[in-house]
């Protein structure tokens, strides 16, 4: 069982080759949530358990903070990657930039939550790709095999 946190692990896991482009695709194509999809990433590699009893609660969370915070915030730095009429470039993308941090420490927020409501760890963790196929069942939506595969591999 490794004791690493959340945070850090789910940066390692982002920044990995492939990692960015696979969560996003999970988001973008196929309505997941990044964050909660790295805690479940992350529950699995500390051996911790993965069934619905312990992806639940941490999905409610998830969904409550992305709906409340993240996703406004992210709506809005999209939309402002499209020039604003009579908005200068420079001060648009200042903007833009600042509310990219916003939506970064708003995501650092929900993972820090959902490290504090884990699960205690199981004595072994399940296939790493079941799992993450259990958090989409129970976060709602579906995602190709082949993306809970190559999502499965960034865990590490």
């Amino acid at each position: 069982m490794s004791e690493a946190r959340l945070w850090p692990y789910a940066l390692e896991v982002y920044g990995r080759p492939g990692g960015e482009a696979a969560l996003l695709a999970a988001q973008d194509l196929h309505g997941q949530c990044i964050p909660y999809l790295l805690w479940a990433l992350w529950l699995v590699t500390r051996g911790g358990p993965a069934d619905s009893e312990a992806f639940a609660p941490g999905a409610a969370v998830a969904r409550t903070w992305q709906d409340a915070v993240i996703a406004p915030l992210r709506g809005l730095r999209r939309k402002l990657k499209a020039p604003v009429p009579a908005m200068p470039a420079e001060k648009q993308a200042r903007l833009r930039e600042r509310i990219r941090a916003l939506e970064l420490e708003a995501e650092r927020m929900l993972l820090e939550t959902l490290e504090a409501v884990s699960p205690a760890p199981a004595e072994r963790g399940p296939d790493a790709a079941a799992a993450l196929a259990e958090a989409v069942r129970v976060w709602g939506g579906d995602v190709p095999a082949e993306l809970l595969a190559r999502l499965a591999a960034l865990g590490g």
